[in-house]
């Protein structure tokens, strides 16, 4: 078991990557921010949230095991077992002190272990009861998965802890109740817990898996082999463990006449934040990244600015790290917050205050006349402008393909091959590799394979707004 002490809490730093050379006029701002926490400091010379760690164990967290328990998966029969015995390898990767419940998910949403509204604390003897419980998981009834997330946030929102986090298993589509009702599910449990969320087997509906990760911040794929479960879920779980600042914000100010265009996570995978954002005074604006272990993430910050002549100059963004303070705001990041301070101590945020990390990135603007200068784009900010292209161009390129518009699906899929290949994306080449011929990756020329293995497509969907990183 992983050992961990306040000593280990991460200390955050920001880069920013741009070409900060516009032309006479030129409004537009792109920049790469690069936010990486590494392990063995502390954060902003002062632990987050000091009460909310153990001692010698790390972070005080919390799990929700939500398992599907539907009447599909009982066909095959494998699925069900391989469920149980992926939900009890996760259990065993517990860190000890760890409070965890399982959930029974159909139509309704069932507590498997250890019931009454409780969490169990994890240690030798609750993980063997927990794993006893689980040979009670029988497959029968049907599928509303907004049940399944509302319970699991009262369960984690019963005890005071660092980190929430669910794990969410489904092997079919959310039949049993509305969009509507898990929209509001997901709209009520955004910031107030973090979820990854798995498909097994291929009957389930990839936008609602990707949707539920998207909206609670974490990862989403497919184990198309049951078998695979175990392994899966240990990996999940080991990354959930290894989480150590929760609710942090991307925090970003602009001055007078500047206004942000965009902001999105580009790496690991691609992710619109843009419409997250919550006020953090006349000027600022909050976006949620989740919560942090020892890790690197890049975002895509577009910022319009006022026009300017030759020679001027302007801060035109200024990007920094916040945590909300116990007995400050709620930690949903989704009601507006009052004025705050831009770097450095705290900052006040809806009713209360937020820590700032006290890593902050600068990104500039400055005219002039030199055409090479403002007419060179910077390589980060170019290579995750294809990354976020080649994402969209798979996701178009299947919707042609099942509607069957060969020819708009041959084009959108050439061109993400062509990407792919520019941008040294290997993983998401050889997975476009199973639903086209390529013909020519440099020039994107491909033919439609004219049988898919569907386990295929949904892999590539699935996993296509997943990223690589830039060449340094």
């Amino acid at each position: 078991m992983a050992n961990f002490s306040k000593s280990s809490v991460p200390r955050f730093s920001v880069d920013v990557y741009q070409n900060e050379y516009l032309p006479e006029g030129g409004r537009e701002v792109n920049a790469i921010v690069t936010v990486t926490a590494t392990g063995g400091g502390t954060v902003g010379g002062a632990v987050a949230a000091p009460h909310l760690y153990v001692p010698g164990r790390g972070p005080s967290a919390a799990v929700a095991l939500m398992v599907d328990c539907s009447g599909s998966m009982d066909y095959p029969p494998a699925k069900m077992r391989n469920a149980r015995d992926a939900t009890a390898a996760a259990i065993d990767t517990l860190r000890d002190g760890v409070r965890f419940a399982v959930i029974g998910g159909t139509h309704v949403a069932k507590e498997v272990y250890p019931g009454s509204g409780r969490l169990a604390v994890a240690d030798a003897t609750t993980r063997e009861q927990a794993k006893l419980a689980l040979r009670r998981l029988s497959a029968g009834g049907g599928t509303a998965i907004g049940t399944w997330l509302r319970l699991a946030d009262r369960l984690l929102s019963s005890a005071e802890v660092g980190i929430r986090h669910g794990i969410l298993l489904t092997d079919g589509r959310n039949e049993h109740e509305s969009p509507e009702d898990l929209r509001w599910a997901l709209d009520d449990c955004a910031g107030r817990f973090t979820c990854d969320a798995r498909g097994v087997g291929t009957d389930w509906e990839v936008k609602e898996v990707t949707g539920i990760a998207s909206a609670l911040l974490g990862t989403a794929d497919i184990v198309a082999d049951p078998a695979g479960l175990a392994a899966d879920f240990t990996r999940m779980m080991e990354a959930a463990m290894g989480k150590e600042v929760a609710d942090v914000a991307l925090r970003v100010w602009t001055p007078v006449g500047a206004a942000i265009k965009f902001v999105k996570q580009v790496a690991p995978s691609v992710e619109e934040l843009t419409e997250r954002r919550t006020q953090a005074g006349p000027r600022a604006g909050d976006y949620p990244t989740g919560s942090w272990g020892d890790e690197s993430r890049d975002y895509h910050l577009c910022v319009e600015v006022p026009a300017a002549g030759i020679g001027q100059e302007m801060l035109a963004a200024r990007v920094s790290l916040v945590v909300p303070q116990p007995g400050g705001p709620s930690r949903s990041w989704g009601s507006p917050r009052s004025s705050g301070a831009e770097s450095g101590g705290e900052a006040e945020s809806g009713g209360g205050t937020a820590q700032n990390l006290g890593a902050q990135g600068l990104v500039r603007a400055v005219w002039t006349d030199d055409m090479t200068a403002s007419t060179s784009i910077n390589p980060q900010v170019a290579h995750y402008t294809g990354q976020a292209e080649l994402a969209q161009a798979i996701q178009q390129g299947l919707e042609l393909r099942k509607a069957g518009d060969t020819d708009g699906a041959t084009a959108k899929l050439g061109r993400a091959v062509q990407l792919a290949g520019a941008s040294g994306n290997a993983d998401t080449a050889k997975l476009l590799a199973k639903v086209v011929d390529v013909v020519d990756a440099t020039t994107g020329t491909v033919r439609l394979k004219a049988k898919v293995e569907e386990a295929d497509e949904m892999t590539l969907e699935t996993r296509s707004t997943k990223t690589v990183r830039v060449k340094k």
